[in-house]
């Protein structure tokens, strides 16, 4: 387990040197992003507890797979214990039919959506979402921008004030490059053989290179691997190696 500062706002929690969460701070208090691996709920309490900031206000979900889900339902009873409310729990409408544990979960595709299976762990957490996120909408600092791809509903997250995108498996960076999901590093083989779509996710990277022209990104924090400085030219170096 590791922690590092990635930016004025935020801590990099790692799990088995592979697995990230974000701990984004607020007025307040924190913002999470992603929960990372079952059994990591102690240690992102601890972090979040030594910055004296705050409690843990929303846990914020790129999307479904069970590495960033994975301790969603010990923070949420940690959580709420502490502050005397349920947790604010946010994620895309598409991949919240994803969340649930069986036979609640859905896992069929919509009109209109390629038709490939989904893919990757999928375990199911009991904690439900208590808001769904929709494209552009500003959610405590962050803005959240659809990136599907690896999943259906996938998300990336945008913190305006300092540029940190917050990229969740639409981008690995395992190796210190950046990667679109599905398409490498081969030492590091799983989120391509959990991607659902591959065309879709070099499309959403294209998006995320259009939307740089307007609203600054200034480094890449990934589910996978190492935080790296640096924006467009990030993106269209990962989008240029998956086509």
């Amino acid at each position: 387990m590791s922690q590092k500062r990635v930016s004025s706002f935020a801590t990099q929690i790692t799990r088995l040197g592979l697995v990230n969460a974000y701990l984004v701070r607020e007025l307040d208090g924190f913002t999470l992003v992603d929960t990372a691996i079952a059994g990591t709920a102690n240690t992102i309490q601890s972090v979040a507890q030594r910055t004296h900031t705050g409690p843990i206000r929303r846990v914020l979900l790129t999307h479904a797979h069970g590495d960033h889900i994975g301790s969603l339902d010990a923070l949420a009873s940690q959580i709420g214990g502490a502050v005397g409310t349920p947790v604010d729990v946010a994620i895309s409408q598409r991949d919240a039919r994803l969340l649930p544990k069986k036979p609640k979960q859905d896992r069929s595709l919509d009109p209109g959506e390629p038709r490939c299976k989904i893919k990757g762990s999928l375990p199911g957490a009991n904690t439900p979402p208590a808001h769904l996120v929709t494209d552009g909408e500003l959610y405590g600092s962050l803005r959240a921008i659809a990136t599907p791809g690896h999943t259906p509903g996938h998300f990336c997250f945008l913190d305006e004030r300092d540029g940190t995108l917050y990229a969740g498996d639409a981008l690995v960076t395992v190796g210190g490059s950046p990667h679109v999901t599905g398409f490498g590093p081969w030492y590091f083989p799983f989120p391509r053989i959990a991607t659902w779509h591959r065309p879709t996710a070099v499309e959403s990277i294209r998006k995320l290179i259009n939307l740089s022209d307007t609203v600054p990104i200034e480094r890449i924090a990934p589910g996978h691997g190492q935080v790296l400085e640096g924006g467009r030219d990030l993106l269209e170096t990962a989008l240029k190696r998956a086509v």
